[in-house]
This record gives structure tokens, sequence and C-alpha cells, in this order.
């Protein structure tokens, strides 16, 4: 009491009843971070268990193809075989026809050669001229080059053979090679922050030619903002008529990534040119078709289309998105872009075009493509 007279003091007992208050707090932190890595580990646990059944669906449907193709394989070398030995049989009876016509012109010689001696010794001169001419008519025998010729089909055959197993043996060297690569590609993706997708960034601008006339398009062609008088666009073939929908100017292929944020409610998604750009929900709307993968935003959370199926999704959101496209191993990923990094959803699939990013703008919506 003497050393610290003049200072402000408090009892031990306040201090500690203080304290606890903030230990309590403290202690409520510690648990809900306990109960959030928990709950993470077991979102963990489940993409363990979903690998391991995708790995296992793989090599499984994977060995039933190669079956498959051992299998036709199989039934192509009986065909072969099945019409080699139809034509060595048809070849060879025609060979043995052949012999036993020979035989029997060689008898015939024979005898016509035993007359020849006994004519020629003949003393009778009238008897000699007389049977010369019909002992003289000597038949030809069929020409053997047709039959030589039968070898020669064999080996073409043969060729034939050696040619598709060559091709065979290409195209599957070349497709094992594409799945490797598809393979390496996927696992050697490692993001760990919003830095590591930034090296792949790619700037969008919006395509006027698409918008629809409800869209007006700003801040060189990067916000897209839902307007109830109709803009005066130019005719064009490629802009949306019934959605209010936009395309990006530019074509996606390979790795990609880019941010937006957004406001209302919005589709953001990634689509092939040659969507149809009038009819039905299921002909031109962002997701209700095969032609285009969408991530809904709207207030009320996160949902996601693609052919017209949609997946409910429970995840934190945020005004901001970005969006990574691997167009190559056929991977699309949204995340919720703030402090950090989350993942909204993730489609893996085979792209057979190149993609465009697509956005449908409702009432009062808007859309900003972010630098």
């Amino acid at each position: 009491m003497d050393e610290h007279k003049g200072h402000d003091m408090v009892s031990a007992a306040a201090e500690r009843a203080e304290r606890q208050t903030k230990l309590g707090l403290d202690r409520q932190k510690v648990q809900e971070r306990i109960l959030n890595l928990e709950e993470d580990l077991e979102e963990l646990q489940l993409t363990v268990a979903i690998i391991n059944l995708s790995a296992e669906k793989s090599i499984k449907e994977s060995q039933n193809v190669f079956k498959g193709l051992i299998r036709l394989l199989e039934q192509k070398c009986s065909e072969v075989e099945q019409k080699v030995k139809s034509y060595q049989m048809e070849e060879v009876r025609k060979v043995e026809e052949l012999q036993e016509k020979m035989q029997q012109e060689i008898t015939k010689l024979r005898k016509t050669e035993a007359e020849l001696d006994q004519l020629s010794s003949t003393g009778d001169h009238l008897h000699f001229l007389n049977n010369y001419s019909s002992l003289s008519d000597l038949s030809v025998c069929t020409d053997l080059a047709s039959f030589q010729q039968a070898q020669h089909c064999f080996d073409d055959a043969l060729k034939a053979v050696s040619e598709a197993t060559e091709k065979l043996e290409e195209t599957l060297r070349d497709q094992t090679t594409k799945i490797s690569h598809t393979l390496d590609v996927i696992l050697f993706e490692d993001f760990r922050s919003r830095e590591d997708f930034m090296k792949y960034y790619h700037q969008i601008t919006l395509d006027p030619n698409t918008a629809n006339t409800h869209l007006s398009l700003s801040e060189q062609n990067r916000t897209a903002t839902w307007t109830k008088v109709e803009q005066k666009y130019s005719n064009h073939p490629d802009r949306f008529v019934e959605r209010c929908q936009v395309l990006s100017a530019e074509g996606l292929t390979g790795r990609c990534y880019w941010e937006l944020e957004w406001s209302g409610g919005v589709f953001v998604s990634v689509t092939y040119k040659d969507i149809s750009r009038t009819g039905t929900v299921d002909e031109c709307l962002f997701g209700f078709n095969d032609k285009s993968w969408a991530l809904e935003c709207s207030s009320t959370g996160y949902e996601f289309y693609h052919n017209d199926i949609r997946v409910s999704i429970s995840a934190p959101q945020s005004s901001r998105v970005g969006v990574y496209l691997n167009h190559r191993a056929g991977t699309l990923s949204f995340y919720s872009v703030s402090d950090s990094m989350t993942l909204i959803h993730k489609v893996q699939t085979t792209f057979t075009q190149p993609l465009y990013a697509g956005f449908c703008v409702c009432f009062g919506g808007m859309i900003r493509l972010l630098d």
C-alpha cells in the first residue's frame, strides 16, 4: 500500500471479476473456433471420402472401358479369322476342282499319247490321215495365275491388320497422354490465397452487341445495370432478345480468373457462344440448358444451375464473387471473396468449345467487373 500511494488501485477481487468476464468471452471464442474446426474436419473427411469414391469409380469405369475394348478386339479378331478361313476354304475348293480337272486331263492325254504312238507306227496311210486330225486336238490347261494371287490377298489382309494396330496404338497413346496431362493439371493446382488466383487474372469486358436492351453498359463496358427504360442499341443477331443477359467480348480458354461485384439478383455464368438469343427459358437462360453453367446470387443465398438442374448451396455471402476456369481440365469454381476466399461451388466436366463469361441481371440488379 505504501509503494503504490497516489496510484489508481482496485482490489484483487474486483480485477478478478473483470478478467473473469473477459475470460468467459475468450472461452466462448475458443469453443466457437473448436466447433468451426471440427466442422471443417468433418467436411475434409467428407472430401476425402468423395475423392476416394470418385477415384474408385474412375478406375472401375476405366477397367470396364478397356475390358469392352478387349472384347471388341477379340470380336474383330474372330471376324477377320472367319473371313480369312472362308476365303481359304473357297480358294482351296477351287484349287481342288482344278486339280481334279487336271488329273482327268492327264489321264486323257496319256490315252491320247498311246493312240498317237500306235498311229505313228501304222503302215496304212489312209488310216493315219483320217485319225490324226481328231487326235491332234489337245485341250489347254487352265491358267494358274489367278490362284497364285490368293497368297497376295492374305498378305494384303495382314498388312491391313498391322496398319489398324498401329493406328489403335497411336490413338490409345495420345488419349492416355491427354488423361495423364488432365490429371496432372488438376493435381498441381494448389491455390492457397487470392494472390494464387490472381496469377491467372483475365480482364473481361462486356460485348454491347449481345446486351439486352434493358441493360445499360458503362465504365468502358465493365458494368451492366438493369434499367426500366430500353436502351437504343442497334439491331444485331448476337443480342439477347428476351432475357436481360450479356456476354463477354473475349472467349475463354486455358486458365482464367476474374472477379465481380453484384447487387440485386444476378446470374454469373460461363456459356458457349452459340446459346440461343431468343426462345424459351430452357433455350436461352443461363444455366437452364446444356450450353451454360450459372451461379445465381441473391439476397437469399446461392444456387447453381446447369441443364435445368438446380443445386442449393450453403456458403457465406459476399457482394464480391471470384470465378476460376480451367478449360482444359474441365473445372469451374465460384468463390465468395472477402478477407479470405471461400469456395461456393465447383464443377468438374468436359468443355467442348471456347467459353464466354455470361451475366443475367435481374430487376434492379447490377454487376461490375473488377480490375
